[in-house]
């Protein structure tokens, strides 16, 4: 039987380690006032009858449909379902915008589609810089909707357009996109415990 090359298990040890230790410092810090901020935005949206629209590229499409899945279906509570919509989950509106227009307005014209006054706008860029990232919270301002920026460190172009900035202060986008997936689980867990006691 042929041996295989494997990885140390005190490798795998050692990363798990530095994402513990990295965890303690994100809990020491600001972020877990964003979460209670962005958590309050999302519950007097969701009280109020409006919707959340999420929107990001690559693993962050991933993400906004994973974050979505959550809320409308369910996360640890049987219960009635939320409005939650990704923005990434359209694949004829998408390319039929980018294709004849413009790529990085794919998600700004789903908000003018979408969007109301109250609702919630949710992009996710682990660098903040995503073009259609940034114009889609850009317009989701313009038309009145709450902002929610999931960023890596420092927000990005995207921080000057959230009104909520989880920012993760890192700057590895693996690393990041661990947190981001915590984050949003952390949000719905707390969105369920409120909203459905």
């Amino acid at each position: 039987m042929e041996t295989l090359d494997r990885t140390p298990a005190s490798t795998f040890v050692g990363g798990l380690g530095e994402i513990a230790q990295t965890l303690h410092g994100i809990a020491s810090g600001s972020y877990p006032a964003e979460l209670d901020r962005a958590t309050d935005l999302l519950v007097d949206a969701f009280r109020s009858g409006r919707r959340l629209l999420v929107f990001g590229n690559g693993g962050s499409s991933a993400d906004a449909q994973h974050l979505c899945g959550e809320l409308v279906g369910r996360f640890q509570k049987q219960r009635r379902a939320l409005p939650a919509l990704a923005l990434t989950a359209n694949q004829a509106v998408l390319t039929a915008w980018a294709n004849d227009y413009s790529y990085d307005q794919v998600f700004a014209r789903q908000i003018e589609a979408h969007g109301g006054v109250g609702d919630v706008a949710w992009g996710i860029s682990t660098s903040g810089n995503s073009p259609n990232v940034v114009a889609g919270l850009r317009a989701a301002r313009e038309r009145g909707l709450y902002t929610i920026a999931l960023t890596g460190q420092g927000g990005g172009r995207a921080a000057e357009w959230a009104d909520v900035l989880l920012a993760v202060p890192l700057v590895e986008t693996p690393r990041i996109q661990e947190i981001h997936l915590i984050t949003y689980h952390f949000i719905c867990a707390a969105i369920e415990r409120i909203l459905f006691p």
